[in-house]
């Protein structure tokens, strides 16, 4: 088990004013089990890549000291794409494993137990590309068990998981032998993996630190304020003003073969409409084919009274009517500016020049993007990132938005604020569809549930070594 201490530290991103993690004074023991929060931007995830070693020191400034006695540092990613590296699911376990020194014969037992663990639901031939995001997260999550840290980085490892698959990785964790910081929106639900809690103040250093219960007992009221989430704290509901109009888009036992399972499913103008279910089901490829951004295998899609399908609609005719966000909110980034990417759909359509400025304004401000107006999306934090994604979707004013995870990352009061904006939509007859895993989101604001039936289970056995 590791030491962790933190003297001073600060990290500055290149090219940045503003300091993404500043004034950091922390000393975590041998086997503590810290839940570390903050408002959106705080500096979570560059503090855990800070401790992971993966601030490299010519992409930004340092100050301060980091050290660890101990050996080991695994870091689970916002983004599990990210740290998936081989074809197979299995040798993808393996990878870490084999590259520091594990003797050969301990490998594949470390990577069946690392996939027993997080409930790995393929065998380990399955191809990580063909997994979805949840289960992608669940195989990231089995790589850095197998590597067996003396310190366990988990940067919401929870977010894109069904229930039950939340359920495995909080059941995994708790086992863990460790040293373990987690950053983690889902607080009640971290509560009994954790011993102590550290705040993070959104200007610099630790706004608290303690045990749960004194923590949210001395500091609650002001920190659910920033924007912190604080268990007990209701959150506002938003019903809908008026019946909803006519369907938006409509898809009639539409599927993609070896993804998505035929379903028939319609969305309405003046409706938000939430799609869940369990991970694998095809939810995510369910949105792109909606969104017009994949073809369906077999089915039909109609959209907006026009006789062709949306896949084959001209960009900017696609881009006028339906708005749609991914998963991973960094593969829909193409400037190297936030303002670029807000304007960049209105000037693709040809509108005037103060128009565009006065959209990427009000959604710079709507969604608490003002101050990185001039970053480089890829510095975002994860809650920053999919904010931007929402704001590039609303920038042409389409009709219809489809979203994918619109809540991943954000802090209770980045939260509130993007469920009432989605809520105002909604009732000036924009439809929605969220794909979500978010159960207070669906309370909040969707008007309708579609329930995603589950994949087909794979038939092949689960642990043979290829």
């Amino acid at each position: 088990m590791a030491e962790v201490v933190l003297r001073n530290f600060g990290w500055r991103h290149a090219g940045r004013r503003s300091w993404a993690v500043r004034g950091v004074d922390l000393r975590i023991g041998h086997g503590e089990r810290v839940l570390l929060l903050g408002p959106s931007g705080a500096g979570k995830s560059t503090l855990l890549a800070a401790l992971a070693g993966l601030l490299p020191a010519d992409s930004g400034e340092s100050e301060g000291t980091v050290e660890i006695d101990g050996e080991g540092v695994g870091l689970l990613f916002q983004d599990p794409q990210t740290q998936l590296v081989m074809a197979r699911s299995g040798d993808d376990v393996a990878f870490g494993p084999e590259n520091t020194g594990v003797p050969a014969a301990q490998i594949w037992p470390r990577v069946s137990d690392a996939l027993d663990r997080v409930g790995f639901p393929y065998p380990i031939t399955r191809r990580t590309a063909a997994l979805s995001g949840g289960e992608q997260q669940r195989l990231a999550l089995a790589g850095v068990l197998a590597l067996r840290p003396g310190l366990l980085l988990l940067d919401e490892p929870t977010a894109n998981l069904d229930p039950a698959g939340g359920e495995l990785i909080r059941e995994a964790i708790a086992r863990v032998g460790t040293t373990l910081i987690l950053v983690e929106h889902r607080v009640e639900q971290a509560l009994p993996l954790i011993d102590r809690v550290v705040v993070l103040a959104p200007g610099g250093g630790v706004a608290a630190d303690g045990s749960p219960e004194v923590v949210f007992a001395g500091h609650g009221p002001s920190l659910a304020e920033q924007g912190v989430w604080v268990p007990g704290y209701p959150l506002p509901r938003h019903r809908a003003v008026a019946t909803p109009a006519e369907a938006l888009v409509r898809g009639e036992a539409v599927a993609v073969r070896d993804r998505l399972r035929p379903v028939s499913i319609e969305a309405r103008a003046g409706e938000a409409l939430a799609v869940v279910g369990p991970n694998g089901a095809g939810k995510s490829t369910l949105a792109l084919v909606l969104g017009g951004l994949l073809a369906p295998t077999s089915g039909t899609v109609t959209a907006f009274a026009d006789p062709r399908p949306p896949h084959r609609w001209r960009a900017a005719t696609l881009t006028g009517r339906i708005g749609s966000v991914f998963q991973s909110p960094e593969h829909q980034f193409v400037t190297s500016r936030v303002a670029d990417e807000l304007a960049l759909g209105p000037r693709r359509l040809g509108r005037p020049a103060a128009e565009v400025r006065a959209t990427v304004d009000e959604l710079l401000a709507r969604l608490r993007l003002t101050a990185l107006a001039e970053a480089n999306p890829y510095t975002l934090s994860g809650g920053e990132a999919r904010r931007l994604s929402v704001a590039t979707a609303l920038a042409t004013a389409p009709r219809l938005l489809v979203l994918d995870e619109p809540t991943f990352g954000q802090d209770r009061a980045t939260w509130i604020d993007l469920v009432a904006l989605l809520a105002g939509l909604r009732d000036e007859g924009h439809g929605i569809v969220a794909v979500t895993h978010d159960d207070a989101f669906v309370t909040a604001l969707a008007d309708r549930v579609h329930d995603l039936a589950p994949a087909a289970p794979d038939p092949l056995p689960r642990r043979r070594r290829a």
